[in-house]
């Protein structure tokens, strides 16, 4: 395939906000590929590189190049010189790299280069692809989508399943099922606003705390044990605390689901933050298992010796793990098996709110006749935590892509220092609507102070108030703090700067370290 085709398609795509225009662009594109260099073409539609950061800054990427007049460079010859880049090494590295990368853009058409460059700095960004990809997939193959979304939860990646769907037609897709050493994206959970909304949507349900830890999902196969991360990366080297613990359950092959938490000596969970540190640390890994033990928290068994499990009700996947789990390596959890009664309501209160004073996140909550349906945001999962908010200041915003080009988009927020003056706690694109997008592109620009490439610098004089799951501590920003999972809710026209939320007050909300 021809990059220009490629090229072409991702640039449609962007500009089209129509979700079957999408789809019907993806079909065509995939209908063209060749089996072989679908994996490729996936990755690059997603933004992505196969061969991961390649050690190219944006400042070579700057420097124009006299571009190709015809379209003649393939996907295939493309992925050859990404790779042979990323293996440059040693003394004359930089330079080396250059000298690669202005021979496959001069290459390239003008509108190739535009994408090359894009694909490379990572700034190709189309939005929700990978569900708009399975659903094209299916399109150009003639499968059932259901059944392209299933084998791509079992079956590892998306481009895996691409690549045998194209080649060998919808049959094929009946190879790829659940198999023990071969991870699935999990299950996720939707919002509820409280634990009662939960109770009145999914009926007869259970309520289980939410740990806030990093999810993992264990595979056994005998004496043989792997750890992966809900991104399916393997970290099993990084927990042999988990391994023993696996090793240690009365059962050869299995696949279970659950998080990695860490306790303080009072028995209260510690902050993610020291969790994610350790998990994600490679090194001194008994040094780290002494200074901060992790312990597993299982929740959900999918596999069970050669049994595919995922289909299976709730109530009886548990049924199963607690057979196998002892307690204390199971969550926490209450079965509300007549929701409508007030007694279960009241119960269910009380229990999330035992689950925020003992220090976790908040609670899930789980009908119990609900199949386990792998990688995707299910609507049997509710997750019900308290919402945080603040009223920050606008201090930037930068120009977004896709649906959002020539609109700001992403904004940076700030607290009120007591000499006046605002701190940067990170950024957020997150709950605009397109009115909203409209009118912050409008008056931030009207406050511009500066204007780098990326975007706006302005008066520090909007306000807009910013939901958010926690904070934690962060060497990226001036005062050491940022927040998770920021999100905008309204601007707040009636609040002058002066009226923000303090640095203090944001930092009053660190989880207390023991």
């Amino acid at each position: 395939m021809l990059l220009a085709h490629l090229a072409r398609t991702s640039r449609e795509v962007a500009a089209t906000s129509a979700r079957s225009r999408k789809t019907a662009l993806l079909a065509e594109l995939f209908r063209a590929t060749e089996p072989a260099e679908a994996p490729t073409v996936i990755t690059y539609l997603a933004g992505r590189l196969p061969q991961g950061r390649l050690g190219v800054g944006w400042k070579v990427l700057a420097d124009p190049v006299p571009p190709a007049t015809e379209a003649s460079l393939t996907v295939r010859q493309v992925d050859a010189a990404l790779n042979r880049l990323a293996a440059v090494r040693g003394a004359g590295a930089q330079l080396e790299r250059r000298r690669q990368l202005v021979e496959l853009l001069a290459a390239a058409t003008a509108g190739e280069q535009e994408f090359l460059i894009r694909l490379i700095g990572g700034e190709v960004r189309q939005g929700a692809l990978d569900a708009l990809a399975v659903e094209a997939l299916a399109v150009a193959a003639g499968a059932p989508a259901e059944q392209v979304r299933r084998a791509v939860m079992l079956g590892g990646t998306l481009g895996a399943v691409a690549q045998a769907l194209l080649a060998d037609g919808p049959a094929v897709l009946t190879r790829f099922r659940l198999t023990v050493g071969r991870p699935v994206l999990p299950m996720l959970a939707q919002s509820a606003k409280s634990v009662e909304e939960a109770l009145e949507r999914l009926g007869p349900c259970a309520v289980e705390e939410k740990l806030d830890g990093i999810r993992i999902q264990v595979h056994r196969d005998g004496p043989v044990v792997h750890v992966y991360t809900r991104t399916l990366e393997e970290i099993t080297d990084r927990l042999p605390e988990v391994v023993a613990a696996a090793l240690a359950l009365p059962l050869e092959r299995a696949v279970l689901d659950g998080e990695v938490i860490a306790l303080d000596a009072h028995g209260r969970p510690r902050p993610f933050q020291q969790i994610a540190g350790r998990v994600g640390s490679r090194l001194d890994v008994t040094g780290a298992t002494e200074s901060l033990p992790l312990s597993p928290v299982f929740f959900d068994l999918l596999a069970l010796d050669d049994q595919d499990l995922l289909d299976l009700p709730t109530e009886r996947r548990h049924a199963e793990l607690a057979r196998l789990v002892p307690e204390p390596l199971r969550v926490r959890r209450l079965v509300a098996s007549a929701p409508a009664a007030e007694s279960t309501r009241q119960a269910a209160a009380a229990f999330a709110a035992a689950a925020l004073d003992g220090g976790q996140e908040g609670v899930v909550v789980k009908a119990l006749d609900a199949p386990y349906s792998a990688g995707r945001r299910g609507a049997s999962w509710l997750k019900v935590k308290p919402v945080h908010t603040l009223d920050l200041v606008v201090l930037a915003a930068e120009w977004g892509h896709g649906r959002r080009a020539g609109r700001l988009s992403n904004l940076h927020l700030g607290a009120r220092r007591a000499d006046g003056s605002f701190a940067m706690l990170g950024k957020t694109f997150k709950g605009l609507t397109d009115a909203t997008l409209a009118w912050q592109t409008e008056h931030l620009e009207r406050l511009a102070v500066e204007r780098p490439p990326w975007g706006v610098r302005v008066r520090p004089e909007l306000v807009v108030e910013i939901a958010f799951d926690g904070v934690q501590s962060s060497t990226r920003y001036p005062e050491g703090v940022t927040l998770r999972f920021a999100r905008v809710l309204r601007y707040r026209t009636d609040k002058s700067a002066g009226e923000a939320d303090t640095v203090e007050a944001v930092r009053a909300l660190l989880p207390e370290e023991i």
